[in-house]
């Protein structure tokens, strides 16, 4: 059933980058939505593999899809020429890897529209590339929640809360002066930070509509023992603005900033490579300084769990003997 009221339209971007074996059932899963004021845009980020002529393909099936074809310069420049020709009231982003339920713009356009909510947020699950549930990074809400933005934050620095703007409506005027950083890949986290400050807050529904498909050859999880995905540094990166605007707006948050601060760097120093854990690595030693620098707030630091703790004062004390001693561990419990 479809809404019935004065509908608003939403543009739904998609970037696109080398997705011949998954782009058709992203796509069809975006046509086949039973709200149907859709505009969906693909932008090709300079593909290789043939998707760039899939995308024109699929045009020719459904008017509503239109085609940017562009020099690749990644997933963030790809949604930001999509906002640029957007003439929707929402703007939504889903990536070319996953789909959604037919219903999920549906449910998010009608509370958006009839709550008059800047940003609406539906649940999510994960999957491998066979289709098997994984456990889920976000726990949903039993039922509809409004969360306002300082919570939403206090929830993104215990790394409770979901980031990403695929499982997001949002009212397009709200990307005036904002667009997704070019040349990270955790572009989703400055810019809702960004926007959070411009709205009340959140409301999330408790259906898990989007799903995300885990591929094996993603950006950042294909790698070789000397490879190191340029995320584990933009992530630390990001956790040093992060401490400086909490301090600066929400010091009652101050705490969880340093709880958030200390577990990214956790989670880079149990990803760098050990051929990369040397003097001549700035800014693998600047990780270093900072876990040295802050042991109390690691041993004190309420939000951090036991394990969270025991690892940290481990990789400072000892960080390439804990390393190898992870990576025994990790491949032995891989087979």
């Amino acid at each position: 059933m479809v809404i019935c009221m004065e509908k608003p339209k939403i543009s739904v971007i998609v970037p696109v980058y080398n997705s011949l074996n998954c782009l058709e059932r992203c796509v069809e899963s975006i046509c086949g939505q039973t709200f149907e004021e859709l505009e969906i845009i693909l932008v090709d980020d300079g593909s290789t593999d043939g998707t760039g002529p899939l995308c024109d393909r699929l045009a020719k099936r459904d008017s509503r899809i239109r085609v940017y074809h562009k020099e690749n310069g990644g997933a963030s420049s790809a949604r930001n020429l999509g906002l640029e020709n957007a003439a929707g009231d929402y703007v939504g982003f889903v990536d070319s890897d996953d789909y959604i339920d037919a219903d999920v713009y549906q449910k998010m356009t009608e509370l958006a529209y009839t709550k008059n909510y800047p940003v609406v947020q539906i649940s999510r699950d994960e999957r491998d590339e066979s289709g098997s549930r994984l456990p889920d990074v976000c726990v949903p809400p039993e039922t509809m929640r409004f969360c306002d933005s300082e919570t939403f934050l206090k929830e993104l620095l215990l790394h409770q809360a979901d980031c990403s703007f695929c499982t997001k409506l949002i009212r397009k005027e709200l990307f005036a002066g904002h667009r997704f950083p070019e040349g990270e890949l955790n572009e989703d986290f400055k810019l809702l930070i960004e926007l959070l400050r411009e709205i009340e807050g959140i409301a999330i529904l408790p259906k898990q509509g989007y799903h995300v498909v885990c591929r094996s050859d993603s950006t950042t999880r294909k790698r070789s023992a000397d490879s190191f995905s340029r995320v584990f540094l933009d992530i630390v990166k990001n956790a040093d603005e992060m401490q400086e605007y909490v301090d600066g707006r929400y010091p009652a948050l101050h705490e969880h900033a340093i709880r958030f601060n200390l577990y990214q760097r956790l989670d880079y120093m149990l990803h760098i490579p050990l051929s990369q854990m040397n003097r001549e690595n700035i800014f693998y030693r600047n990780v270093k300084k900072y876990l040295r620098k802050h042991i109390a707030d690691t041993i004190c630091n309420p939000y951090l769990t036991k394990k969270n703790k025991i690892y940290l004062l481990l990789l400072t004390a000892a960080p390439k003997s804990v390393r190898r001693a992870h990576g025994w561990k990790m491949r032995y419990r891989n087979g």
